[in-house]
């Protein structure tokens, strides 16, 4: 498929979902359902005119500090609770518990023991983005071929090397997957937390706005947050084709032959 087609394609979808919303509110006159063009009129005006950097960077920032914390942390015990049958079979019972928890839940018990600042706000995020890098990494580790370890074993590679060659980039697809479903899960928590209880962030300002009947800019943080999902996905799809560059070669190759 050529780049262009591939692009249009893309942006197929999004723009007759564009052009339908204009068409539908054009001479709108209802107060919760303003035009769109009114809307986009009002874009630049309440998001680039100081609350970019005093509201989207602090929820960026929360955002981004609690994912990693998440990936790293469901990497780590992904990795020791896939390799140990014995370890896995004493917490699986306690993972699908927690893991059936709603994230949202959680935010009064974490204000409780960590106040209303960033901090909570990132545990919140971390709650939640957690538990798809978690299992994914464990069903990972677990699928890895046996003969691999058994080769690995028979070399006497290291255990570091072990464990970063063979453990971490066998089962790199499922990590990506799981870390794709957390990205996801992460922004809708960033909002729900700003939500409850702060002083900035896009999810607070967008209450803000709907508490005070502005209602073309709440509608212009809902388009906000889409713009910023659209954006960080096309970040991680272009570092996951780049880290996973050797997996997908080696699917192609799989289909070809």
């Amino acid at each position: 498929m050529s780049a262009g087609r591939r692009v249009l394609l893309l942006l197929a979808v999004p723009v007759l979902l564009v052009v339908a919303w204009w068409t539908a509110t054009a001479g709108s006159t209802n107060f919760f359902w303003p035009p769109l063009s009114q809307i986009a009129g009002t874009f630049g005006e309440t998001w680039f005119t100081g609350r970019f950097a005093a509201d989207v960077l602090p929820s960026l920032a929360r955002l981004l500090a609690g994912y990693l914390a998440a990936v790293a942390l469901g990497v780590g015990l992904g990795t020791a609770i896939g390799s140990s049958p014995t370890l896995r079979g004493l917490l699986e019972p306690v993972l699908e518990f927690f893991r059936a928890i709603p994230p949202p839940v959680l935010v009064p018990i974490l204000m409780l023991f960590a106040g209303i600042g960033n901090g909570m706000k990132v545990l919140v995020i971390v709650s939640g983005c957690v538990w798809p890098v978690l299992l994914n990494t464990v069903e990972g580790v677990r699928a890895l071929d046996e003969v691999l370890r058994d080769t690995a074993r028979s070399y006497r590679m290291r255990r570091r090397s072990r464990l970063i060659h063979l453990v971490l980039r066998g089962a790199s697809p499922q990590i990506a997957a799981g870390a794709r479903q957390a990205l996801s899960i992460g922004i809708i928590l960033m909002v729900i937390s700003e939500m409850f209880a702060a002083s900035n962030g896009v999810g607070f300002t967008i209450i803000q706005f709907q508490r005070s009947f502005a209602v073309p800019q709440m509608w212009t943080g809902i388009i906000l947050l889409g713009l910023i999902g659209i954006v960080l996905s096309m970040i991680f799809r272009w570092a996951e084709a780049r880290l996973l560059r050797w997996y997908t070669g080696l699917r192609m190759s799989q289909r070809e032959g």
